[in-house]
């Protein structure tokens, strides 16, 4: 008997090689495939995604690897078409329960032949069932007691078991009902076909065109598997007719190759077995196969071959199911980024209408630079405008800090209300989307986050003592700095807020006298003792500055919506494309 490590160290080709490590790249991206998002189609994504690893896991690596390990052949069908008695009438005595309680059988039964154990005793094959060594009954058991005992907690197990009936070169495979009540039972099933180099499938004369079969056998049918049908318990007379019809569904699905082997409708003995010789053509067929080690070859390679392209026609799917999810959450981060870009451009905006010269700021203001008689110094020429500013300066502490304050109180409740409507309009249009709607779950971020307002008091002073430092760097030139100096850094600062807020002011009617000509004073001043052109570029450089500070409090307060969203790698389609691509010329090259 030829040991298993001697089996995994034969040498395989370099194409093989190639396509070995190509097929555990597939095996890895598809198992890191989450598709997150809940879009329609995702699910059944996940599912496939799922089922292909299992697949590659159970058969397509394992027969890469073991070219010619012996053919598996697993015995599927309906529920009471007689699989299991099937089973035990090629090998010629009970080695599998069978019997009128369903299911019979749950825990599957692998029968190989003894100087074949190796390919088999490992998890070269089916590495998620665990494996159980079986022992052959004596003759005296009854099919209706043999193999195991029907057991729910066994069926992530695998029975093996020697028994010398068995060809060498093909091993069988006793596989649940296809249609079980158990839903665990009819999973285990689809599984063990997906790793079948050959289907017996077996159905009988009254359900051979039931549903769940053919949508199985339209399965084989994409895999280009080889597949031996078993039509059982046909009434006498009745052969002719139901084997025509049942072949004429074949040729129909795409099946015209497949084996077709019919069993009469008859009694079976004491020990539950089918009369001797009723199985004998597809016994007889199965050690033809079994002894033909060329033939052996073309059905592993045209099974394998069937399935790298079923499986790349998959992954292609997958890969579909991923390019929606990046346009999905390409969409709801657009949705967001959009509603805060709003956001951050009315906020501008309110600092460039003049809406921040009126109530609370425009009260301090005038407090500050006095009302008729500092107006009426406008009139004066600039040296003595800047005379009677510089006494005025210079006698009690003007209130300039009460400017700052006020503004920085006005724009901050500007930034909080366009912050809130952001976000409400964001939250709005997420749970207006399947998608966005689950990422949200109960959570309510329809409004600013809690910390925002203080986040954005902080911002306004550190955009104030910016706006200080630019008028400290400004006027460092001697003259300049008297200037300067004899005015107060606090209230050029008052000043240079006030221009920033009217740059580009709308105001109409009596505004005009209060508001605008409120800035008119502040521009004068600063004016005075910076220049005209000094004024202009600080202003902008001021509201540059202040726009900046803006966005980036609003791309932070995003994220609380943006950080829900996956991570770009976990729905990336990119290597899945690329997989799908080199599984189809895989599957075309041999």
């Amino acid at each position: 008997m030829t040991s298993r490590n001697e089996h995994d160290d034969h040498a395989r080709p370099e194409p093989a090689a190639g396509a070995v490590a190509l097929l555990e790249g597939v095996r890895d991206g598809l198992a890191d495939v989450t598709l997150p998002l809940a879009l329609p189609d995702a699910e059944h994504a996940r599912l496939e995604a799922a089922s292909a690893v299992r697949q590659l896991d159970d058969y397509i690596l394992p027969r890469y690897r073991s070219l010619d390990a012996p053919l598996l052949a697993v015995v599927g069908g309906s529920t009471g078409a007689g699989k299991s008695t099937l089973v035990n009438a090629l090998v010629g005595h009970p080695v599998t329960r069978a019997g009128a309680i369903r299911p019979t059988t749950r825990q599957p039964i692998l029968l190989h032949n003894p100087s074949e154990a190796a390919w088999f005793e490992g998890q070269r094959v089916l590495p998620g069932l665990s494996r159980i060594r079986g022992v052959l009954a004596g003759g005296n058991v009854p099919s209706s007691r043999a193999g195991a005992e029907p057991d729910v907690g066994a069926m992530s197990s695998l029975v093996l078991l020697a028994d010398p009936a068995v060809p060498g070169g093909v091993a069988l495979l006793d596989a649940p009902d296809v249609d079980s009540i158990s839903d665990e039972n009819r999973k285990l099933a689809g599984q063990l076909l997906a790793a079948a180099d050959l289907w017996i499938f077996v159905t009988t004369a009254n359900r051979y065109a039931d549903a769940v079969p053919w949508k199985l056998l339209l399965n084989a049918a994409a895999r280009d598997i080889m597949v031996a049908v078993v039509l059982d318990r046909v009434p006498p007379g009745a052969e002719a007719e139901v084997s025509e019809d049942l072949r004429a569904l074949l040729n129909r699905e795409g099946l015209g190759g497949a084996q077709l082997f019919i069993i009469p409708e008859t009694t079976l003995d004491p020990m539950g077995m089918l009369p001797e010789g009723m199985v004998r053509p597809l016994r007889v067929w199965l050690e033809d196969l079994a002894a033909d080690t060329a033939g052996r070859s073309d059905v592993a390679r045209r099974t394998l071959n069937g399935a790298v392209r079923a499986l790349a026609e998959r992954v292609s799917r997958i890969a579909q199911a991923a390019r929606e999810q990046q346009r999905a959450a390409a969409g709801l981060e657009a949705g967001a980024v959009s509603a805060y870009g709003d956001a951050a451009g009315r906020i501008m905006e309110a600092t460039r209408d003049g809406a921040l010269l009126r109530g609370e700021v425009l009260a301090r203001w005038q407090d500050f630079v006095g009302t008729g008689e500092f107006f009426r110094s406008l009139e004066q020429n600039v040296g003595r405008f800047r005379d009677r500013l510089g006494a005025f300066f210079r006698g009690e502490p003007p209130p300039a800090v009460r400017v700052e304050a006020a503004i920085e109180t006005g724009l901050q409740a500007v930034i909080l209300d366009e912050a809130a409507n952001a976000a409400e309009e964001t939250d709005q249009r997420w749970r207006a989307d399947p998608a966005g709607r689950r990422l949200l779950g109960t959570d309510d971020l329809s409004g600013a986050s809690a910390g925002f307002a203080d986040r954005a008091a902080a911002e306004i002073r550190a955009w104030q003592e910016a706006l200080m430092e630019l008028i400290r760097t400004e006027g460092q030139g001697k003259r300049t700095q008297a200037r300067w100096l004899s005015f107060g850094i606090n209230g050029l600062g008052a000043a240079l807020m006030i221009v920033v807020f009217s740059m580009t002011a709308g105001l109409t009617g009596l505004e005009i006298g209060v508001a605008g000509g409120t800035a008119v004073v502040g521009q004068r001043l600063l004016e005075a003792v910076f220049g005209e052109d000094a004024v202009r570029r600080m202003a902008e450089k001021a509201r540059e500055d202040l726009a900046v500070r803006c966005r980036r409090l609003l791309d932070e307060e995003q994220q609380k919506f943006l950080s829900r969203l996956p991570d770009r790698q976990d729905i990336a389609d990119s290597a899945l494309t690329a997989h799908a691509d080199a599984l189809a010329r895989l599957a075309g090259s041999a």
